[in-house]
């Protein structure tokens, strides 16, 4: 693990635990965190264990009720980005590693490691019989430390809603629909983690330069594709695809000037850069799209998609991939609506997510990670001082990129042919509860 007091920044004293509020010592496991939860993160992966929570799966992570649900305890620490694989083996101190910066995984395979079903799987290899250690802790606080059981995507039916409730009758106001089940982690997240109270303090001027530079470099001017439409015009299936290809293709322009104008270009080779583009690029405009060019996407683009009438052999098509991708786009867009990211969080966000080590292809992984370390260190130096009383505002932000990440990868499993349908559903949707707030 990283001490945070070797990192160049006179405020690390200040920083907090990203599980429990608790004071923070270092960075370890890839995120920010205290003694307590560097050291129950690693003997619940150690030993493989298992925990259950008797109440909603939303218990509340502070220093003093942290102990109360190991299940949340844990969940938590994979949902903030806590890095499984970089602890030793051996189980003996001194993590590997690998990975600084929280490390972005799914849905399924948070749910994998929760039920215990990967830790099965590692076992199967090691033992005919399959034996492995899946009991809880015997000093366990929570009222039942039973095995969870086995609950996926693919039989989302019945999943529990977890935080849904609260949250549907936050934005929604009516009864859970039965696609809408399955609901990502990131928006269970207790907005009540008592933290330590904000405190009056400056921006370091370093990160006020380099987040300077990134907004320099991103293109805020509105989006050049043309979208007005006479009245009573019918758009059909074939013009709307059309008109996404080319804002598509306008968005991409924009992401490869966006690499040319960054202040780190000199340090990373035209190959890694192409590496990079060629696996995020999709996650970069998707980002985009819902932040510095909404306005333009839910306005402009959603009043052509109203003009476009699918046919009931198009509705009756409608995969299970596409109706998937629509409520997470749907939810996605009312966290980030919720938030109001500035172009500032964006253009930290956006540098995160694009400075993925994990890749594979690339030819200087190492200074990626640091690059990728200096940029979540500035995100989060920015948003303790502009948003003191929002002291979850940072993992806020920081939950929505896992989520990004996963909806770019299932889009691709979209038909092209129900791509219109789909961007139909989600600007409607987003459009009319944004019009009701």
């Amino acid at each position: 693990s990283l001490n945070l007091f070797s990192v160049p920044d006179d405020r690390a004293e200040q920083r907090t635990c990203l599980i429990c509020g608790d004071r923070a010592t270092g960075l370890h496991y890839g995120i920010i965190s205290c003694e307590g939860c560097k050291g129950f993160f690693k003997r619940s992966i150690c030993n493989k264990r298992v925990y259950r929570c008797s109440r909603d799966k939303n218990c509340v992570m502070s220093r003093k009720q942290r102990n109360r649900c190991q299940y949340c305890r844990l969940l938590k620490c994979l949902q903030m980005g806590m890095n499984r694989k970089a602890i030793r083996e051996d189980g003996m101190p001194g993590g590997r590693n690998k990975s600084i910066g929280p490390v972005q995984i799914s849905e399924e395979e948070i749910e994998r490691i929760m039920s215990g079903q990967e830790f099965e799987e590692e076992a199967s290899h090691w033992s005919a019989n399959g034996d492995s250690d899946h009991s809880s802790p015997g000093h366990g606080v929570s009222e039942s430390n039973q095995p969870s059981p086995v609950s996926t995507l693919s039989s989302s039916r019945s999943v529990e809603l977890n935080g849904f409730t609260a949250f549907r009758e936050q934005y929604m106001g009516t009864p859970v629909p039965p696609h809408y089940q399955y609901i990502p982690h990131l928006f269970s997240y207790s907005a009540h983690s008592p933290l330590l109270p904000p405190q009056a303090r400056s921006l370091d001027p370093q990160s006020h330069s380099l987040i300077h530079q990134l907004v320099l470099a991103e293109d805020l001017e509105p989006l050049g594709t043309p979208m007005l439409i006479e009245d009573g015009y019918t758009v059909t299936q074939a013009e709307l695809f059309a008109l996404l290809c080319r804002l598509a293709d306008e968005l991409l322009f924009r992401q490869i000037a966006w690499i040319k104008k960054l202040p780190f270009f000199c340090e990373l080779s035209i190959k890694d850069y192409t590496c990079l583009l060629s696996s995020t690029w999709q996650e970069l405009i998707l980002l985009s799209s819902l932040t510095v060019y909404s306005k333009h996407i839910f306005g402009e683009l959603a009043d052509v998609t109203s003009k476009y009438s699918p046919s009931d052999e198009e509705l009756h098509r409608f995969s299970e991939e596409g109706m998937e991708v629509m409520e997470r786009l749907i939810y996605l867009y009312r966290k980030f609506h919720q938030l109001k990211v500035s172009n500032e969080e964006y253009a930290c966000m956006k540098a995160i997510n694009f400075l993925n080590q994990d890749i594979r292809g690339l030819t200087n992984a190492s200074q990626l990670e640091q690059l990728n370390k200096r940029y979540w260190y500035i995100c989060q130096d920015f948003t303790e001082y502009k948003y003191p009383h929002q002291p979850n505002r940072f993992p806020d932000l920081m939950m929505c990129l896992p989520e990004i990440r996963y909806i770019a990868g299932k889009m691709v499993n979209v038909p092209l042919e129900q791509l219109p349908l789909l961007f139909k559903a989600v600007l409607h949707s987003c459009k009319t509860s944004g019009s009701k707030e």
